[in-house]
């Protein structure tokens, strides 16, 4: 596992890893959730799961672990991943795929139609539909921390420096969804996510008219943390077969 650092369209210098794969071999790029980043266990678990069916390259989003900037909550943070693609693409591996949990899994969406680094597949997992959800009662504590007057100083203990808030919103996953095709789109969402629950990737698998494939895990809970071992080789092993699907067509 090797120490990176990449540099986005717009300045900010990501920090994170790389594990090598074989040259012009498959890669997947880790998006990670808020408040998360590549040396907490949880994104850990899953780096070293997906080293098993190729290269890996993870970075902490801007405002997050090590990496610069601040924090826009899935908005810029779709040039963070557009930064990490072109990395793997650079490197020389081929197929790539983006795997994103929780916020790093509405970038994925939102990158994939948004984006210049073009992918073979992707994987989101347990990802927002839209913007402002207080249905739970874990994010409107999220929803306190961004719109807080103290929020931004709460958020450093955290691990993540907050950009200010919204003045433009951003496009949802829902509203994007659909222009995904025809690149291969997995949905996955746990029964016991105690952020979202499983009506946002049904609405995700409608809205994409239904290109993506939905599974819905029993007794899973949110991102990284609901992943098992299992569930990380499954979804390595359908990325695989969709991206050489593609290539075959």
């Amino acid at each position: 596992m090797v120490p990176v650092t990449i540099h986005t369209v717009d300045g900010v210098a990501l920090r994170g890893v790389h594990v090598p794969g074989a040259f012009a071999g498959p890669a997947v790029v880790v998006a990670h959730g808020f408040t998360n980043s590549t040396a907490k266990p949880s994104t850990m678990l899953v780096i070293r799961c997906f080293a098993r069916f190729g290269a890996v390259i993870a970075v902490d989003f801007r405002g997050h672990g090590r990496s610069g900037g601040l924090a826009s909550v899935g908005r810029d943070e779709v040039l963070d991943l557009d930064a990490a693609v072109g990395f793997a693409r650079a490197a020389g591996y081929r197929p790539i795929h983006v795997a994103g949990f929780s916020m790093g899994a509405s970038i994925g969406l939102r990158h994939a139609v948004l984006g210049r680094e073009k992918i073979e597949a992707l994987v989101s997992v347990s990802s927002p539909s839209r913007w402002y959800i207080r249905e739970t009662l874990p994010m409107r504590k999220v929803h306190w921390l961004l719109e807080s007057p103290v929020g931004a100083i709460a958020g450093r203990f955290l691990g993540v420096r907050l950009a200010l808030r919204w003045t433009v919103i951003p496009e949802t996953p829902l509203e994007l969804i659909d222009r995904i095709a025809p690149t291969p789109l997995l949905l996955v969402h746990g029964t016991d996510d105690h952020y979202f629950s499983p009506a946002h990737a049904l609405a995700l698998r409608a809205a994409s008219r239904d290109h993506a494939e939905l599974w819905i895990e029993p007794g899973m809970g949110h991102a990284e943390s609901g992943s098992t071992p299992d569930l990380i080789e499954r979804v390595a092993r359908w990325a695989l077969a969709h991206c050489s699907a593609v290539a075959t067509e």
